[in-house]
């Protein structure tokens, strides 16, 4: 680009250049009517309005990230968090808590992370687990899940020590709190809806649904965005039908979105090369990525207005 956007720029200072200093340059080339010459002065011009426009579009670069390295307390246990926002916004902006797949914090939900801040958001992406494990396959998964579906208040605590940790911020509006999980991190952010955590909506990205808590309409007032993909054999139909027959029957409102032919993971781009490393159905979805991510991005515009 800065090279195209260079020659658009040598070629239009010659051709401007001669035009001014009234050499003739159209001597290069078989003396033509005044009628060509006007249409070559022509030419010129456009070419130079392209050359400006073109090094105009080079200013526009993607905003500047600050990304920060955190760790916060919970009792005698530690967690490590990641932080991004754009630092040239002024004043305090919406916070997103990003909440991570089995695999813990990995670079997946910090990239998800830094994509909310390019949006103009203040985002953490959490450490559910403690001390930043994470898992190298399915059964150590496993073994770092169990405890929370088993204890679903253990999530929700921590999920509202890491609300407490984005709200010391100051270019975090602590009045407007989101948060948004992947697999095992959808299950956790609709459990702590349910449990009547501080936030100003959740959104889950292909999670599960089956959680066992009971709805309280008392305590659930967080607005509910629910993604999920149409072929997932981890959260059957059976399941999501379950789920939104629960919500119905409290008089909750929610969204609910499905999208054909998504797999359990379709958000993650590394998520077809696990299935086939560990015989898992599930696989990366870009239709599926983008359109829910469309459907995230207007649900916060809805939530979070003043």
């Amino acid at each position: 680009m800065f090279f195209e956007g260079l020659l658009f720029a040598v070629r239009t200072y010659f051709l401007v250049s001669c035009l001014v200093t009234q050499n003739n340059c159209f001597a290069l080339i078989p003396q033509e009517s005044m009628k060509t010459k006007l249409i070559l002065t022509g030419i010129t011009l456009f070419i130079g309005i392209f050359a400006i426009l073109g090094f105009t579009n080079l200013k526009k670069s993607s905003p500047v990230i600050k990304e920060e390295n955190i760790t916060y307390s919970v009792g005698d246990k530690t967690f490590k968090g990641y932080v991004a926002y754009n630092p040239n916004i002024k004043g305090k902006r919406p916070g997103v808590i990003v909440v991570h797949e089995w695999w813990g914090l990995n670079d997946y939900p910090k990239m998800r992370a830094r994509k909310l801040a390019e949006l103009g958001y203040i985002a953490l992406a959490v450490d559910i687990f403690g001390d930043g494990k994470t898992a190298a396959n399915p059964n150590e998964a496993m073994a770092l899940t169990g405890p929370f579906y088993k204890d679903p208040n253990l999530g929700e605590s921590r999920l509202e020590a890491a609300i407490e940790k984005l709200k010391t911020f100051p270019e975090a509006d602590a009045k407007n709190i989101a948060a948004i999980g992947y697999c095992f991190g959808g299950a956790m952010v609709l459990n702590a809806a349910k449990l009547g955590a501080d936030l100003k909506g959740v959104v889950s990205f292909h999670g599960g649904l089956s959680t066992g808590i009971p709805v309280d309409k008392s305590k659930t007032k967080t607005k509910i965005l629910i993604c999920y993909g149409g072929s997932d054999k981890f959260v059957s139909l059976k399941d999501a039908d379950a789920f939104k027959h629960q919500l119905d029957s409290a008089g909750i409102k929610y969204i609910f979105k499905s999208y054909p032919n998504a797999t359990h993971a379709f958000t993650n781009p590394d998520a077809t090369k696990a299935g086939k490393e560990f015989n898992l159905p599930i696989a990366y979805n870009a239709e599926a990525d983008k359109n829910s991510w469309n459907d995230m991005k207007t649900f916060f515009g809805t939530i979070f207005k003043k």
